[in-house]
């Protein structure tokens, strides 16, 4: 085990503010991971599961240690006549798991295309885009106990997801390090088209059943038009959750403003598009210090260059009460400040 000092983490955070980890250890097995809970010199101090920093806000220097997962490996496990069963460690990159299952032919997670961050992540942040979450195709995880070091396995039920949200960030925040995590893709294949974007991409093409290579290709192509790459502008992608209101709720505020976009959910409540209301309210390309809202998606904030935590912080709580004042929503970010 190799413990690194004085690791700057502005490249490690995608949102590239600045922090630096006293102590770092790069995470490859479980055996690492048990290798820090029993070092005498760092086994007891604070720890921060680190991934691909594409969901942290840093606000200050992480204390303690760091643990960065890059734990490797993509497998087909099973391939059984009602799905095909892949494994992915915890630290690979997500799109590039995405990418190689279709490459092997297995579809299923292409409106998951182009997600920043890991594998691991994944489940943390249980992660949707265009009509598909990942519990959706979610088999199992296994994840190392940050206190007895025993390795544990957790179905879809012991992971509680629900809309960006799981156990992780929960009962069992701070307290597991996610190692691997198991996919089940549907067997047959089955399209999901029912989002908006999509819809309109199968008007303007006039391609009625696209195959999965297809709408990977349009989702890759829809999110590069809407959201900024980290890689040219610092930024955590969706900033703040959608909000899901009551039908009574959604009634209200469409009487207010009948233009806010809002989408009906199966249980009768009605969940509002976050952007929307943030750009109704005056947000859209503008700045607090060196934080900025995106010039073409307001659910976006970005570092326009020196940012601090402090000033992204600051940002998010003005287009907070900005909402709460105008549309008497409480917006919820999305990535975790430290």
């Amino acid at each position: 085990m190799v413990v690194e000092e004085g690791v700057n983490l502005r490249a490690l955070n995608s949102f590239a503010l600045p922090a630096v980890a006293r102590r770092m250890v790069r995470i490859r097995s479980e055996a690492d991971v048990r290798r820090v809970l029993d070092d005498p010199a760092i086994g007891r101090l604070p720890r921060l599961v680190l991934g691909g920093g594409s969901n942290l806000v840093f606000t200050r220097d992480p204390a303690g240690v760091v643990l960065k997962v890059e734990v490797a490996g993509m497998r087909l496990l099973q391939a059984n006549d009602d799905a095909w069963i892949v494994e992915a460690g915890a630290g690979e990159s997500w799109h590039a798991l995405v990418e190689w299952t279709l490459a092997q032919d297995w579809p299923g997670l292409e409106n998951l295309a182009l997600i920043p961050g890991t594998v691991g992540a994944a489940p943390v942040q249980n992660i949707g885009a265009y009509g598909v979450e990942l519990t959706d195709r979610f088999e199992s995880l296994d994840a190392v106990d940050l206190v007895t070091g025993r390795t544990v396995t957790l179905d879809r039920a012991a992971c509680r997801f629900g809309y960006r949200d799981s156990v992780f960030k929960g009962a069992l925040a701070g307290k597991s390090l996610i190692t691997r995590v198991r996919l089940r893709l549907p067997r047959p294949w089955v399209p999901v088209l029912g989002y908006q974007d999509l819809e309109r991409r199968v008007a303007e093409t006039g391609i009625t059943a696209p195959d999965a290579r297809t709408i990977f290709d349009w989702v890759c192509a829809i999110r590069r038009d809407k959201l900024p790459d980290p890689a040219e502008i610092g930024n955590a992608g969706s900033f703040f959750k959608n909000p899901v209101v009551t039908a009574e709720q959604c009634r209200d505020i469409i009487g207010r403003d009948p233009h806010v976009v809002h989408y009906p959910l199966p249980d009768g409540s009605f969940k509002l598009a976050a952007g929307w209301l943030i750009d109704a309210c005056g947000w859209k390309g503008k700045s607090i210090g060196h934080a900025g809202v995106h010039d073409r998606q307001a659910l976006v904030l970005v570092n326009r260059g020196e940012a601090s935590g402090a000033e992204v912080l600051t940002l998010a709580r003005a287009i907070q009460e900005s909402v709460y004042g105008r549309f008497g929503i409480r917006l919820e970010p999305e990535p975790a400040v430290v």
